[in-house]
């Protein structure tokens, strides 16, 4: 493995549910230390590291969120069943059947599966139901006259996770893991802030994570507000569609480069900066694709709100299966998301940001 693919193992591996994100954190603060000149924190568990370029201004904020989507312990059954709520969106299909990490108060691990009943138990009417996920539980090894509570450690506010680790694929550029959404632009922003170091920007970046995303861009308000951006970049995952029915048709594709958000439901991006991006691309032959989101939105629905307002784009690899257990992303993708961003901060002077808001 190289240092990026054990950055990104490192990061998807590690527990950290919306308002759980201090393992992320920790890993950040780690990274950004090498790297930037001051950590800065809010007090909602965000994380930023300042790197003075050539010139004190503008402020550019590269950031991605540090949580990712689980489930909370809402109530321990008199039998010993976890029942859970989630914390993120879900849709019930993909979590029946799903191993489970469950971390109680000490920091212990306690695996347990989402229970699921066997087709031949399942009434007809059944079987083409999406169980709903209040009427889930999970089951750590259950059985009568074992508590639960004492045994385990286990207490209602729980923060559950599932169980998946990293894994490269078969085809070896080619990636596996939980919490793309979003450990993937944290390890971006973190690449940017390294490979900034021996290049000259006009400018001063911030670069770090955000802390409950999944939960409403609840870090993204208070981090906004920490930094005072005049230019922000949300890393993200895009949506990736090549599979079926629609296989390899479509732009946003594992290979196609980092998608560029030109919409979403909380987010129109700042089409100086959105044009920027696009001609940096193009001049520097980074393959892209532009994309839209008509539901949902991420932290640029707040940042891009804060004080007078901000310039905000999104950028991120396209990624298969989010808001599973297991999602897919292409090596290249990552690399050229690394590589637009950087190209597009040395552009990122006082006249071009200031640019972006003159009539």
């Amino acid at each position: 493995m190289d240092k990026t693919e054990l950055l990104l193992q490192e990061l998807c591996d590690a527990n950290g549910v919306p308002g759980f994100e201090g393992d992320i954190r920790k890993i950040m603060a780690r990274e950004l230390e090498t790297t930037t000149e001051e950590l800065l924190y809010d007090k909602l568990g965000s994380i930023v590291g300042r790197k003075s370029g050539t010139a004190e201004g503008p402020r550019v904020l590269v950031e991605g969120h540090m949580d990712e989507i689980g489930f909370m312990v809402k109530e321990i059954t008199s039998e010993g069943y976890i029942k859970f709520l989630p914390l993120g969106g879900w849709w019930g299909h993909v979590a029946l059947g799903q191993r489970m990490r469950i971390i109680n108060g000490k920091g212990d691990v306690i695996i347990g599966v989402i229970g699921s009943k066997p087709p031949h138990l399942l009434e007809p009417k059944d079987r083409t139901r999406v169980l709903e996920i209040k009427d889930m539980f999970i089951d750590v090894g259950t059985m009568e006259k074992f508590d639960v509570k004492k045994k385990l450690g286990i207490r209602v506010g729980d923060p559950i996770v599932p169980d998946s680790q990293f894994t490269v694929m078969g085809n070896k550029k080619v990636y596996l893991a939980k919490a793309f959404d979003n450990r993937m632009g944290c390890a971006v922003a973190l690449d940017v802030a390294q490979k900034l170091q021996r290049v000259k920007h006009p400018n001063t970046l911030y670069a770090g994570g955000s802390a409950q995303e999944e939960v409403g861009l609840r870090g993204a308000f208070t981090l906004a507000h920490l930094v005072d951006p005049d230019v922000c970049f949300c890393i993200d995952v895009g949506v990736a569609q090549d599979v079926p029915p629609n296989d390899f048709n479509k732009a946003e594709k594992l290979g196609g480069g980092p998608s560029i958000l030109i919409y979403d439901a909380s987010l129109v991006p700042n089409q100086a900066l959105r044009d920027l991006v696009i001609d940096t691309a193009e001049k520097k032959k980074i393959p892209y694709n532009l994309t839209c989101m008509e539901r949902g939105g991420g932290d640029g629905g707040a940042i891009h709100k804060s004080r007078l307002g901000v310039p905000t784009i999104y950028i991120g690899p396209p990624t298969r299966y989010i808001h599973t257990h297991n999602a897919i992303m292409y090596r290249a993708d990552y690399d050229n998301t690394v590589k637009l961003l950087v190209e597009v901060i040395k552009r990122l002077d006082d006249k071009t940001v200031k640019s972006f808001t003159e009539a």
